[in-house]
């Protein structure tokens, strides 16, 4: 059998739709706020599509062509709490578009040096698998609660769903996501809470921005949007590889960021990162039994990523046509089982158990110091607790006597 053979046998439908609910729940949890962040930085209406188109092509190539070529699912997204600092920092700052470009392209070259130096890998390395796990789950934990949670709001459409999944693991467990997206997508058709009819389908023109390069912009956003993207970002999104027992050249994929960024950065990609979230969805059960096959789902998602990138704005006002109770349930059910992995490698083993559970409630907690996420104060919390209560000072063995 040949390799284009091979690759279009492993071709299923649980992936493919996998690869969907990535994107759906990557753009509709986050696409707001980076409208915000160019917003707030003085972007005209045709530069704030360019960002979709340029980040849509930096996710999807990043995400495709390593998938492709490895047989195993990389996920990349785009740095949302990096979004988060650009809109905070661009309201109260000053920056303008061109400012703000220069800061993305030093950010660029920060990911290329973490990448290349492999020194952000090496860092990985150390933290225990417990751990690992406790981050994944806390990260992700948030996702179930508010799938449940969305009942209060919408509890026929919910419960269907619930009731979808629960059926779909017994019968038919490949397929038990896509059931849930159907009964959601039907019943919001059915009760007219779809609203794409306003969306204005168009080619996206990317936009050029010479950059400017300051002091100014390289600490009160390039330092800033690094730091929370490498820590908020990329430390669960390897956590999510560990997790699902993939062995990834991280530091190969982390620099391969980092360029795309970098070459992108003009027409509006401010950070690519290792996505975390949406890679649970592509690297869990729920893509395929079969982990060789999963990278089917992560393909899929980057050939989508890359029509957002063709249309833009339109594609992303698309996704965000689905009810807000939709797009939680389908997460948190799709991630049901990811999570329950997770805290069980986060539990299993007795001397880490409190480390670990008190990384799963610092990260689920949404704790932010200092600008930088919980994912990391929760590695940050564990850490310490395992230090304080395993670490025992080095005694030198007492030399013979000759």
């Amino acid at each position: 059998m040949s390799v284009t053979a091979s690759r279009v046998s492993d071709v299923s439908l649980s992936a493919v739709t996998a690869g969907f609910v990535a994107v759906l729940v990557g753009f509709t949890s986050s696409v707001a706020i980076v409208f915000q962040a160019a917003q707030s930085l003085g972007a005209t209406p045709a530069q704030s599509a360019s960002w979709m188109w340029a980040l849509g092509w930096g996710m999807g190539l990043t995400t495709l062509l390593p998938s492709l070529w490895l047989r195993k699912p990389v996920m990349i997204a785009w740095s949302t709490p990096g979004a988060a600092v650009l809109a905070v920092a661009g309201a109260g700052g000053g920056f303008g578009m061109a400012e703000a470009t220069g800061a993305f392209i030093v950010c660029a070259l920060l990911i290329v040096v973490a990448g290349a130096s492999g020194w952000f890998e090496r860092v990985m390395e150390k933290i225990p698998m417990p751990l690992a796990g406790a981050l994944l789950a806390g990260v992700l934990a948030r996702f179930g609660l508010d799938a449940f949670a969305a009942l209060q709001s919408s509890l026929g459409m919910v419960l269907a769903m619930l009731a979808a999944y629960l059926l779909g693991r017994r019968l038919w467990p490949r397929y038990a996501v896509v059931g849930v997206l159907a009964v959601g997508v039907a019943i919001a058709a059915g009760s007219g809470r779809l609203h794409a009819g306003g969306v204005q389908w168009s080619f996206t023109v990317p936009v050029f921005t010479a950059p400017e390069f300051s002091w100014r912009a390289t600490v009160s956003l390039a330092l800033p949007l690094f730091i929370v993207t490498m820590a908020s970002q990329n430390l669960p999104g390897v956590a999510a590889i560990r997790a699902a027992g993939y062995r990834l050249p991280i530091s190969k994929i982390i620099a391969l960021t980092g360029i795309a960024t970098l070459v992108l950065a003009p027409f509006g990609a401010f950070a690519l990162n290792l996505a975390a979230i949406t890679a649970a969805i592509c690297l869990g059960r729920e893509a395929h039994a079969d982990p060789d096959r999963r990278w089917v789902a992560a393909a899929a998602c980057g050939a989508i990523y890359c029509v957002v990138g063709v249309f833009g704005a339109a594609f992303a006002g698309l996704l965000a046509a689905f009810p807000r109770e939709l797009v939680i349930a389908v997460a948190g059910l799709a991630l049901l089982g990811t999570i329950g992995s997770g805290l069980a490698a986060a539990l299993k083993d007795e001397p880490y158990r409190e480390a670990a559970l008190i990384t799963f409630l610092v990260t689920l907690s949404g704790l932010s110091l200092f600008g930088v996420g919980s994912a990391f104060w929760g590695v940050v919390a564990g850490a310490a607790a395992l230090f304080v209560q395993q670490w025992r000072p080095r005694r030198d063995e007492p030399r013979s006597s000759p």
